[in-house]
């Protein structure tokens, strides 16, 4: 898998919807362009909304939406005039931190950022100080730090708030006191989700599901085979493995030794990584460059599963899969995008988003003989690029917009009757958006730094400066703006963190 370098809210309530800045021959520039006659709705918070307090997982909930209608203390009128901590990391954090208020870490209550390394170390952080409360490092990790072997899945913690989950590169999931990052030991804890850590990455963020933890895992940048991206389901109280589904060799129901699967590659390598859908009794998957045959080879292919127990339920796999893996055009590079109104939106490194519907992925009802195709919209990313982020999804009065950024724009589209159609463009590159009390931030890599728009509109209305970076992408939270920085192919074992806050 090649890896390019790359609000409490005081809105007014307004009815229906705001229609965005008309446009036509004469309006807008390339850099900030809108559509003339859709619009986008309003952002509005009920003034009895609680505040949002804490961020507990990648895309803030197992849908991955990453948006928040709740008030984050961060409004229209404080966001350019917060105090900013910039904090020195023994680590480059290349995911989503975690925020938690009011836990008791150290024995004193305290409002706590929590943060992984490339290398595996976690960290948790005083929001208010940017103070280091206590750092957990792998044991091993001296015999893969610097090198190539790394992971970048952000962690999550427990509904209990006691705990969190984290990842290290040598293919375990770890279990950490909150009050003082000492790991649980005993049962299945640490747990294995990987024979081969040398070939198998743990890339995308953790997931929940009830009382589980879903875990996926992808390769390493160069395509060095053998590995197969898998999913595994682990119990959260005893670490023990529920299910496995191998998107190679799925006929096989356990940790496969890689080198024994006659197919290679397939990773599951989004940030996103696994995506429950409502209800929780099905996930959804995608995967890069493989072979593929609709029985027991899945690769570059959408793919929904059962829980707990990963039973395949059906899948989508575009008519021109041959040429996406012959091309290293990783269908699975980012993860799909549920819309709702019972549709899914899956992109990849090709640049064409496809729409599907969630209930036939492949245009027919599940089973029945291997197909390909059956997607009912194609169009192609704002900036013509690949798509390596997490898009964001605001389901809203009835109504969907969804917010893109790829390494050469970002833009919104609407959903009307089953398609997307663009709302607003601008030229500026981004990671995972997210919209929070009514505000959309999204990060700028190449650049560094944070762009802050108002979700009807492709200008800007403030800029949160800081350092360059890859796939990390902000939390907007209890009047904070946390934001890691920095790129995990650089290989180094120092990085920093932004902190803005409302005072």
């Amino acid at each position: 898998m090649r890896t390019p370098r790359r609000l409490l809210v005081t809105l007014a309530v307004m009815p229906g919807w705001l229609l965005v800045a008309a446009c036509g021959s004469s309006g807008g520039s390339p850099a900030t362009r809108s559509a003339p006659t859709d619009s986008i709705p309003t952002a509005s918070v009920a003034a009895s909304a609680a505040q949002l307090l804490n961020w507990t997982e990648f895309g803030l909930n197992p849908r991955r939406s990453d948006v928040t209608e709740s008030p984050t203390g961060i409004t229209a009128g404080n966001v350019a005039h917060l105090a900013r901590t910039t904090v020195q990391l023994p680590g480059t954090v290349d995911s989503s931190p975690i925020y938690l208020h009011g836990v008791t870490v150290a024995g004193v209550q305290r409002d706590a950022i929590v943060v992984t390394t490339t290398y595996g170390r976690t960290l948790a952080i005083d929001a208010a100080s940017g103070r280091i409360l206590w750092t957990f490092t792998p044991s091993g990790y001296g015999s893969w730090a610097g090198s190539y072997q790394i992971t970048t899945a952000s962690p999550l913690a427990d509904p209990g708030r006691g705990s969190v989950y984290a990842t290290s590169p040598d293919g375990l999931v770890h279990k950490l006191l909150l009050a003082s990052g000492s790991e649980q030991r005993g049962g299945g804890w640490p747990a294995r989700v990987t024979l081969e850590p040398r070939r198998e990455k743990l890339a995308a963020a953790l997931n929940i599901d009830g009382p589980y933890l879903l875990v996926a895992t992808g390769g390493y940048i160069g395509d060095t085979p053998p590995y197969q991206g898998h999913l595994v389901v682990l119990e959260r109280s005893s670490g023990r493995r529920v299910a496995i589904f191998n998107t190679l060799c799925a006929g096989r129901r356990y940790l496969q030794v890689p080198s024994s699967c006659p197919a290679s590659d397939s990773a599951i390598l989004s940030r996103a990584g696994a995506v429950v859908e409502p209800g929780g009794r099905r996930v959804l998957l995608d995967t890069g460059n493989a072979p593929w045959n609709g029985t027991t080879d899945f690769g570059d292919s959408v793919i929904e599963l059962t829980l707990p127990h990963l039973r395949l339920r059906q899948y989508f796999t575009p008519t021109n899969q041959e040429e996406l893996n012959r091309t290293d055009t990783d269908l699975g590079s980012s993860g799909p995008v549920l819309l709702g109104h019972d549709r899914v939106m899956v992109s990849g490194k090709d640049g064409v988003m496809r729409v599907l519907v969630l209930s036939r992925l492949n245009g027919h009802a599940p089973g029945g003989r291997p197909r390909t195709g059956g997607e009912v919209q194609r169009l192609p990313l704002p900036g013509g690029g690949e798509l390596f982020t997490a898009p964001a999804v605001w389901s809203h009065g009835g109504h969907t917009t969804m917010f893109v950024a790829d390494e050469h724009a970002t833009a919104a589209y609407v959903l009307r009757s089953g398609r997307l159609t663009q709302m607003w463009r601008t030229d500026t590159p981004g990671t995972s958006p997210i919209l929070a009390g009514g505000l959309l931030y999204v990060y700028e890599p190449d650049q560094g730094g944070i762009e802050v728009y108002r979700p009807g509109s492709p200008r800007p209305i403030a800029h949160l400066p800081g350092s360059s970076g890859h796939w990390n992408s902000p939390i907007v939270v209890d009047g904070h703006v946390v934001e890691p920085e920095g790129d995990a192919n650089d290989h180094l074992l120092s990085g920093s963190l932004e902190i803005f806050s409302a005072g």
